[in-house]
């Protein structure tokens, strides 16, 4: 247990000399974004993800066999919207190859303007959102979320994908001692977890209890946050910030 704690720790309060520097606290505000917004997505928007792509392609299936209450064209409009953010992510962040700090500042800068962007739509259109509204907020948190996605894979911090927890949960399981593996980093796997528990709780309390447009202020928030602490922290040129940190 104390090496769970230990990793934990050293997620959240990371070795700023290390290769990953701030990186790993910063990621898992970006996995509780992820839970906010597929909150307000799928509570909201009528069962479609923006976040979670294996979930729509499910929803798909769902719907292409007549379930009711799930919906082709949403789902859809998620995969492609999530693929043309991931593309504006990926130019953005192997444009800026040269400082990883910066190259993650860039891509948090244009997901907070998707977001915005939703947000202002949240807040002008109303509840409950259908037609045009649907789709254009579906669309636009789509994008977001794939410049999110695209920007972390181009960081290669191991175990903490912000989006994808099934592959997660099975290294934390499969890769432990009692499976006789090499160890599973279940301090920082469970936290990953964790974080997107958190958000998608505070996504559904706040879009039914108290505002639906409140679980994309506070993602719009963490995102705040997150650029301005890297932002602060990508001043120098520490290891972590290089290319190749592990070299």
């Amino acid at each position: 247990m104390h090496v769970v704690l230990r990793e934990a720790r050293d997620t959240l309060v990371p070795d700023m000399d290390g290769p990953h520097g701030p990186l790993p606290p910063v990621l898992l505000a970006l996995t509780v974004v992820s839970g906010l917004v597929d909150a307000f997505s799928f509570l909201l928007l009528g069962h479609v993800f923006v976040a979670n792509m294996t979930g729509n392609v499910v929803i798909m299936g769902f719907a292409l066999a007549g379930a009711p209450g799930f919906s082709t064209a949403a789902s859809t409009v998620a995969l492609v919207s999530f693929a043309a953010g991931a593309l504006a992510g990926g130019i953005t962040m192997h444009l800026g190859r040269a400082h990883r700090g910066r190259r993650l500042l860039h891509a948090l800068l244009v997901q907070s303007a998707f977001v915005t962007a939703a947000l202002v739509v949240t807040l002008l259109s109303g509840g409950p959102y259908t037609g045009g509204a649907r789709f254009t907020l579906v669309v636009l948190l789509g994008l977001g979320l794939g410049v999110q996605n695209a920007s972390v894979r181009a960081l290669g911090v191991p175990d903490l994908t912000t989006t994808v927890l099934t592959r997660t949960l099975t290294g934390a399981v499969a890769d432990s001692l009692l499976a006789r593996g090499p160890g599973s980093r279940a301090g920082r796997r469970v936290l990953s977890a964790a974080a997107m528990l958190a958000g998608a709780f505070v996504g559904a309390v706040t879009a039914l209890h108290v505002h639906p447009a409140l679980p994309l202020l506070c993602a719009l928030a963490v995102l705040t946050g997150a650029a301005v602490a890297i932002g602060v922290l990508s001043r120098g040129d520490a290891l972590w910030t290089r290319p190749d940190p592990g070299k």
